[in-house]
């Protein structure tokens, strides 16, 4: 019998950063291949590859305070072990920051979701992590068609959100929105698909526009403590999420997610920086248009049209960063199998 590759699990093996966590490799019954490649880096590998195998990238904790898409994959991971989930996509599933999880923080020194651009330069501790995994990411999909190449950010929201998941898909000249990618997340239930309307630097932008990967960002419920979320209330992406993996989301109803377009990205430039509304709101709460929002020193920050949402508001970024996107509902289409609107 094989040695066991995990003391406890994935997930914790990954956190006892007391403990060394040694590289191994096994083969299971079904043929599914298995290496730990180092903590918090796991490639699994189905037993017949084709043309036609897609390649996941699964990433959790870039964030080390949004614990329960780290919890859905450690329990995906247990029951490939167990032979409960055979696969049929090449895998690398990573948990990305044990350090600031372990902190029970959402960063150390620096958010590292801005940090996933070559051209970024940052000596902190989260862009020394950021720079490997771009390189893991890269060795993972060296070889691997551009078609069948797939990213998962999965996080959680700092906030409550009127929409309690949904995804960012990030904006590149690459066809990276296309209509199976789409179909996934109708049938993972994701309430709304916001799409970014300008380059940034997070993790699904870099694997969209360096590998033209179908990338999201996938907004699952809100932060909570390690071993205190709720699971059951991400269990329609749990379902299609395997599904995806295992190759038979085919039998799955797919409920299609609302689509948002960025109106305005609010960026703090001033010391002086405030928003008019509680620091509770939650995301996709509207507002009129010409309602003021807050102000950047002596910039009055509005809503530019009816209706308008706000996501992601944190008033507290650093000088120069993003302080709140500003999105609308659009209509979309497909046109050469990739979303779009006007």
């Amino acid at each position: 019998m094989e040695k066991p590759l995990f003391r406890q699990s994935f997930l914790s093996d990954t956190l006892d950063t007391g403990a060394e966590m040694a590289i191994g490799q096994l083969q299971l019954p079904s043929g599914i291949k298995i290496r730990l490649l180092k903590r918090g880096l796991l490639e699994v590998v189905p037993a017949n590859i084709s043309d036609q195998t897609k390649s996941i990238v699964v990433s959790a904790g870039v964030h080390g305070n949004e614990t329960a898409p780290m919890e859905l994959v450690d329990n995906v991971v247990s029951d490939i072990l167990e032979g409960k989930c055979n696969i049929e996509a090449r895998c690398l599933f990573m948990l990305a920051h044990p350090e600031a999880t372990n902190k029970q923080i959402r960063f150390i020194e620096d958010n590292m979701n801005r940090l996933f651009d070559k051209r970024v330069e940052s000596d902190s501790l989260e862009g020394k992590i950021a720079k490997v995994l771009m390189q893991d990411v890269a060795d993972f999909f060296d070889g691997v068609s551009q078609e069948q190449r797939w990213h998962l950010d999965l996080h959680c929201a700092i906030r409550r959100s009127k929409h309690f998941t949904f995804a960012v898909s990030p904006k590149t000249t690459k066809p990276t929105r296309s209509k199976e990618l789409i179909d996934f997340g109708a049938k993972a239930k994701l309430e709304a698909i916001l799409l970014s309307n300008a380059p940034t630097s997070t993790f699904s932008w870099y694997t969209a526009d360096a590998f033209g990967a179908q990338s999201l960002t996938v907004e699952l419920g809100q932060v909570s403590p390690l071993g205190e979320s709720d699971l059951s209330l991400i269990s329609d992406f749990d379902i299609a999420f395997r599904g995806l993996l295992t190759n038979s989301l085919e039998g799955i109803e797919g409920v299609e997610p609302t689509p948002y377009r960025v109106t305005q990205t609010l960026k703090r430039t001033h010391e002086d920086f405030d928003f008019n509304f509680s620091d509770d709101i939650e995301n996709f709460t509207r507002f009129e248009h010409g309602q003021v929002l807050g102000h950047d020193g002596d910039k009055i920050l509005f809503a530019k049209v009816e209706q308008e949402a706000v996501v992601f508001p944190n008033k507290q970024v650093a000088i120069g960063h993003r302080a709140a996107l500003m999105v609308s509902e659009v209509e979309t289409r497909y046109e050469n199998d990739q979303l779009v609107y006007d």
